[in-house]
């Protein structure tokens, strides 16, 4: 690898896909060779109004040195198996991603780096660290996570929000059975075990999650709000940078940051 990282974003054109390349392009660090999306080959993207736009990683796999994909699931996978074929470096940030493709995700991690981490942002990787502290002391109060997103946002629960579920449900004693998706009507009293998910989608919210702690006569709760897509956009380079010096293996951001 040269004394830049050589980067190919996917999703180049999406909300995250441009803020990546333009905190790429203002970052000496880093040499964009290409941004990849669907539609649009031949357009300019990015800060610096310069790179190119391919429709599929093949035509550039071979010139970078890792790989950026905010995408969609099914298009997440066909990225990863070409760059696993090149041998590259790939950040995953896409959300939704199921239990079987992440399996798959794994296998291909044995060929390749493969940092996958349902939110890149420093501060939500620092909240699933206090989260796992807190449920394990607080492990017989009551747990809901709330989070907020944008209307055009897709998933529900984010990725995020089912993470933070599954770092509670494992510090508390809980499992992903336990797992309440909103509730409605006469659902009787709530369990012990029982850890509500809700998600609201409103306006242009970029992500809001809390996790709340209930317990006899008290409440603690546990915030994190993104301001804007460039502290995700951030810690996407920061893991790109990272994951081209290691060898393959399947990472999480708590990786990166050395938790």
């Amino acid at each position: 690898m040269s004394d830049k990282l050589k980067l190919a974003v996917c999703g180049a054109l999406g909300r995250m896909g441009t803020r990546i390349l333009a905190l790429a392009a203002a970052d000496p660090r880093f040499q964009i060779i290409a941004g990849v999306e669907h539609v649009g080959a031949g357009a300019k993207v990015a800060g610096d109004g310069q790179t190119r736009l391919v429709t599929d990683i093949d035509a550039v796999i071979g010139q970078v040195d890792a790989v950026i994909d905010f995408t969609a699931a099914e298009s997440t996978i066909a990225t990863a198996k070409a760059v696993a074929a090149a041998g590259k470096a790939l950040v995953i940030g896409t959300t939704g991603v199921s239990g079987d493709a992440q399996k798959e995700l794994a296998f291909l991690a044995k060929k390749i780096p493969i940092v996958f981490s349902p939110n890149m942002s420093v501060g939500m990787n620092v909240l699933f660290k206090l989260l796992a502290d807190a449920a394990k002391t607080l492990s017989h109060y009551d747990i809901e996570i709330v989070e907020l997103h944008h209307n055009q946002k897709k998933d529900a629960p984010s990725g995020s929000a089912m993470k933070l579920a599954q770092v509670a449900a494992e510090a508390s004693s809980r499992q992903q059975n336990d797992f309440v998706y909103g509730r409605e009507g006469q659902v009787g009293a709530r369990t012990t075990k029982e850890i509500g998910v809700l998600a609201v989608r409103a306006g242009d919210i970029v992500g809001d999650h809390t996790v709340y702690f209930a317990g006899p006569g008290e409440r603690l709760e546990l915030t994190h709000r993104a301001h804007s897509r460039d502290a995700f956009a951030a810690g996407s380079l920061t893991a790109a940078l990272w994951a081209a010096k290691q060898k393959p293996g399947f990472y999480s951001m708590k990786d990166v940051l050395g938790f």
